[in-house]
């Protein structure tokens, strides 16, 4: 993080936090910020379901919901890119305040609700794309509606044809009852529409299902049998807690899901047991608490083909997804790895 960055940070962390993103999105889209461009090696290109990853150090969905930035975070630095969450129709999310900055726990805590302009100008933005890297799309689901299943099964209708990947999300505890749908019967139901709604495409996009970090053992050795025989391409493991287990700082106590540092240990343990659930048969994404390189290392070695980041760039700025895939990139060659996919559950035990 060079100066300007850190001063930017800084007056950010002056404003409110739901303001202050806010904030970044525009300064992305006005090209105010430096942007790396691609970061690549050969030891760090991946493949990913199919998709072709300059480097394996993706972007979290929760950053651009609304697609307003995507050009731009294509040239950060990162190997792929998750927009959203969409939902079908417009809403507001949860009453405001809803976006907390933990800074003594480098955590946030957020209740947004999944706060969107919906399918229909979401699409519309990213079917204007640039070419490059892989760009996926968060399915949501509306807080009230009568089918919730149906809403990802039609959120992909119409934006898949502008995507490259889409991710069913069914683990944010900021709808009520979402997490419900990870229940074997229920979602069985909800894949087999997503996977129909996917056949009918021009093209075969991958489909990821994000999952909780709160999970007991035999719901997770659940999913992993769901996942295995629904006919989805990999596993994003985690989405944020409900666990408030060591915070320090004032905001521990707001609902919503924690993220960013304290979530590291516990996303990685479910990543590693999933790993083992399902022996490589499929592509497992890492996600919670990453902020260095080591930390992505980790989690490849747990068991994840690639990660994404999002609330470490709270404190470290932009610049962390391209400083994490070029330290991703020495630690590989540190330990004589031609690839990322050699090193793949090279250190799962660990985290057993």
């Amino acid at each position: 993080m060079n100066l300007a960055e850190r001063a930017g940070l800084a007056l950010m962390h002056r404003l409110d936090p739901e303001a202050a993103h806010g904030w970044a999105i525009k300064a992305l889209k006005a090209g105010l910020v430096p942007l790396p461009g691609p970061v690549s090696t050969p030891r760090l290109a991946t493949d990913l379901a199919g998709m072709a990853l300059p480097n394996p150090v993706g972007l979290a969905a929760g950053f651009d919901k609304n697609a307003e930035a995507v050009g731009a975070l294509m040239r950060a630095g990162f190997g792929f890119i998750e927009i959203g969450a969409a939902t079908p129709r417009p809403q507001p999310g949860n009453p405001k305040p809803r976006l907390f900055r933990l800074s003594e726990d480098r955590a946030v805590i957020n209740r947004f609700g999944f706060n969107n302009e919906g399918m229909e100008a979401i699409t519309a933005r990213l079917a204007q794309r640039p070419k490059g890297i892989p760009v996926g799309l968060n399915l949501g689901a509306n807080k009230d509606s009568t089918d919730r299943a149906a809403d990802f099964a039609r959120v992909l209708a119409h934006a898949g044809p502008h995507v490259d990947f889409a991710t069913v999300n069914v683990s944010s505890p900021n709808t009520e009852k979402l997490r419900d749908l990870q229940g074997r019967a229920a979602l069985e139901a909800l894949l087999a529409g997503v996977i129909e709604t996917r056949a009918g495409l021009a093209r075969q996009i991958p489909v990821f299902l994000k999952i909780a970090p709160d999970l007991s053992a035999d719901e997770l050795a659940e999913i992993a049998e769901v996942a295995l025989t629904s006919g989805i391409d990999g596993v994003i493991a985690t989405n944020t807690t409900l666990s408030r287990e060591g915070l320090k700082s004032a905001h521990r106590g707001e609902a919503g899901g924690l993220s960013g540092a304290p979530l590291f240990e516990k996303s990685t343990h479910v990543l590693a047991r999933l790993s083992q659930l399902t022996d490589g048969k499929l592509p497992l994404i890492g996600v919670g608490g990453i902020s260095s390189a080591e930390q992505a290392y980790q989690k490849i070695r747990a068991g994840a083909s690639a990660v994404q980041i999002y609330s470490a760039m709270v404190y470290q700025g932009l610049s962390l997804a391209g400083e994490v895939a070029r330290g991703l990139d020495r630690l590989l060659q540190r330990d004589g790895f031609a690839s990322v996919a050699e090193a793949v559950g090279s250190g799962r035990g660990e985290w057993l």
